[in-house]
């Protein structure tokens, strides 16, 4: 008699830690996200009774009484640090671990790294999904944020971060402060939905759970793009709206490794997999660990979804990158360069992209997306995209490194030799009389 199939479906849970991270599994819960355990951790006991979350777990039940940690990160810590062993028992199981939370209060920035410590010594696949706060929110939330996020990134296999200002780039003018956290979850949603359905949906070529382990496996920051797209090019517009956004703060072309999925309805043709296909490879580094998926979801319609999520930037010698135009730029003229056709994205195609990037629905009218420097503007319709860092150099206030950075270090004005290449007081041009 063989053994249940459903012993060896990978098992996903989800952690949304502290309020923003809470609110984040409530919206996941909401929009129906399927073959995953959520768990939900804070100091905060009222907020906590309002998760429809499989589990709930109150931290600093002695240290806070369960009135929050005060948006201090350090009493977030110690909550999860008395309770770690009940963090462990509830995560006992797992295959995979997501990470979820806003960055820049107490319990989420405080909290998130222990519990992403704990996954990891439990063997799980450990992948954080944060929120950089809007500048709106103050300067020290957002200081927290960045040690946070700094801290987050040395207990994780990989780090997605949504940077929520980049959000108000695609929101309408009217959008209210409600919609605009509300947007920043549906980010979130999107940045695990995105990593989730790669393996729990059937698909014509299949994803596994390896196979994304062998992408995410220590692998640091990451990008994440979802792109979708209608008409005769569908698949082409798709593709390119997963690698380029408004929101995307670096491009794919660094990354060790790639997971690429498409979906699309029964009449999904060969050459339109095979265009999506070039569209990323030629866009990803010419050594990346390229791994390809197919699912037909006839519940898309004639619509067709690319899901790209590009790891491990930090693998490869800064001299085997290709040259590459700044993240998000549009290649103009080619059809098939990263970027897309020049005057915009297609009518009919939504797009989202970055180191973690989603589609939000409270994005449904046409905005004019800011593409980087020397690309032309591209009309984007419900476009929401995010990225996670490429690592502490991008962080202001991330923790220094032991060895300086000479590559990033301003030559002097004027300069064009360094010091080693001048000689002594004999080769310059002095004036006898000097001498």
């Amino acid at each position: 008699m063989g053994a249940n199939p459903s012993n060896y479906l990978a098992v996903i849970k989800v952690v949304g830690i502290g309020g923003g991270g809470v609110n984040a599994v409530n919206r996941m819960i909401d929009a129906g996200l399927r073959g995953v355990e959520f768990i939900a951790i804070n100091t905060d006991a009222q907020a906590l009774l309002m998760s429809d979350a499989d589990v709930k777990l109150d931290i600093g039940r002695e240290l806070t009484r369960g009135l929050g940690a005060g948006a201090d990160p350090s009493v977030g810590h110690q909550a999860a640090e008395d309770h770690r062993d009940e963090i462990t028992e509830v995560l006992k199981g797992a295959d995979m671990v997501f990470v979820t939370a806003g960055e820049g209060g107490g319990t989420g920035t405080g909290a998130a790294p222990l519990v992403a410590q704990v996954a990891k010594e439990l063997g799980a696949l450990t992948i954080g999904v944060v929120t950089r706060p809007f500048a709106f929110e103050g300067r020290r939330r957002s200081n927290q944020a960045e040690q946070g996020i700094a801290r987050l990134k040395d207990e994780v296999d990989t780090l997605i971060v949504i940077p929520n200002d980049r959000l108000l780039q695609i929101a309408d003018g009217q959008t209210s402060v409600v919609q605009a956290f509300g947007l920043a979850d549906e980010v979130l949603l999107q940045g695990v939905q995105g990593i989730t359905d790669l393996i729990t949906t059937p698909g014509l070529i299949n994803l596994d759970f390896a196979d994304v382990r062998t992408v995410m496996k220590d692998a640091g920051s990451a990008l994440m793009g979802i792109g979708k797209a209608r008409g005769d090019a569908r698949s082409l517009e798709a593709a390119q709206l997963a690698i380029s956004s408004p929101l995307l703060e670096a491009s794919i072309d660094g990354a060790q490794g790639v997971l690429l999925m498409l979906a699309g309805g029964s009449d999904l043709g060969l050459f339109e997999v095979n265009e999506a296909a070039d569209v990323i490879t030629k866009a990803a580094h010419p050594e990346a660990n390229i791994i390809f998926g197919a699912v037909i979801d006839d519940s898309l319609g004639d619509e067709v979804k690319v899901t790209v999520i590009a790891a491990g930037f930090d693998k490869f010698p800064a001299d085997d990158e290709p040259d590459h135009a700044a993240p998000g730029a549009a290649a103009a003229g080619s059809r098939g360069a990263l970027g897309g056709p020049a005057g915009g994205a297609p009518q009919g195609a939504a797009g989202v992209g970055a180191p973690a990037a989603t589609q939000a629905g409270a994005a449904s009218t046409p905005v004019a997306a800011e593409a980087s420097a020397g690309a032309a503007p591209a009309a984007v319709e419900e476009v929401v995209t995010t990225s996670a860092p490429a690592d502490s150099a991008s962080s202001p206030l991330a923790e220094d490194d032991d060895e300086p950075d000479e590559v990033f270090r301003p030559a002097q004005a004027g300069s064009t030799t360094s010091d080693d290449e001048r000689g002594g007081d004999d080769d310059l041009d002095v004036p006898s009389f000097l001498r």
